[in-house]
């Protein structure tokens, strides 16, 4: 992408426009390790969250929440407990929403094969609803996401539609799924701090071939044998054995292939 730096430096000066203002701290490790990279650039992340939120109802027979104006009763990152909740819903006056909302990161990517390098690290720790899209003017964007979600009606019109009982059993699938996306998160971490490092190392190993390059020491070799006068057995016919330049050059030509 065409002046990719720039851009990154224009979008990381931005103000922080979330309700929090500020980088969740679970998610804050993933976004600094990528924001470190000259390739990569964070747009918005989420660690996670239970909430409840109220809106209005569309009409009378309707539990569809409308996102504007609504209120929200209840915000956590953590895992929360029954009283939690429940001190919340007394203040509710319209239709309330308990949500489980998972791990959600979207990144700006310098080229495709970094974009791919990120969602298949996103994939393999467990967000596999993650995805890249390309838009018109060559902008790359990752998306980490993941299915690991609960959306469930509790109240109508400030009225309880469920029992205690019920709400109880609800926060606790809440809290195992809160747990669950904590693991992945740090899967996440792990195994993308590997893969750039990986990614590095292949890169120099690419960028240097000739460093560790036997086709110099086997001349050098040869070349030692001749001044002793000693000659070297006679080598088979062409089509037996590979010269050892050709040898090499198509070892670098395959793992060239495996990078791209």
């Amino acid at each position: 992408m065409a002046a990719f730096g720039p851009r990154k430096a224009q979008r990381l000066a931005r103000a922080d426009g979330s309700r929090k203002g500020g980088l969740d701290e679970r998610a804050a490790p993933v976004v600094r390790l990528l924001n470190g990279q000259s390739r990569f650039c964070t747009t918005s992340s989420c660690s996670g969250r239970l909430v409840l939120v109220q809106g209005r109802a569309a009409d009378a027979d309707s539990f569809e929440i409308q996102k504007k104006g609504c209120i929200w009763l209840l915000v956590t990152h953590e895992p929360c407990s029954r009283s939690e909740v429940m001190t919340a819903l007394e203040k509710a006056t319209g239709d309330v929403v308990l949500k489980f909302e998972p791990f959600v990161l979207h990144v700006l990517c310098q080229e495709l094969q970094d974009a791919q390098l990120l969602h298949s690290v996103a994939v393999n720790s467990g967000f596999r609803n993650s995805g890249i899209t390309v838009g018109k003017g060559g902008k790359i964007m990752v998306a980490v996401r993941s299915t690991h979600c609960l959306e469930v009606p509790l109240s109508h019109r400030g009225k309880l539609m469920v029992s205690e009982e019920y709400i109880e059993f609800l926060i606790h699938v809440a809290n195992q799924k809160m747990e669950e996306n904590i693991r992945r998160i740090d899967r996440f971490f792990k195994c993308l701090e590997l893969a750039l490092k990986n990614s590095v190392s292949a890169n120099n190993s690419l960028e240097k071939p000739e460093k560790h390059c036997p086709v110099y020491l086997h001349r050098r070799k040869r070349k030692t044998i001749q001044q002793q006068g000693v000659h070297p057995p006679p080598r088979g016919p062409p089509s037996e054995e590979l010269e050892p330049e050709d040898d090499v050059e198509n070892s670098l030509d395959i793992f060239a292939e495996i990078m791209i």
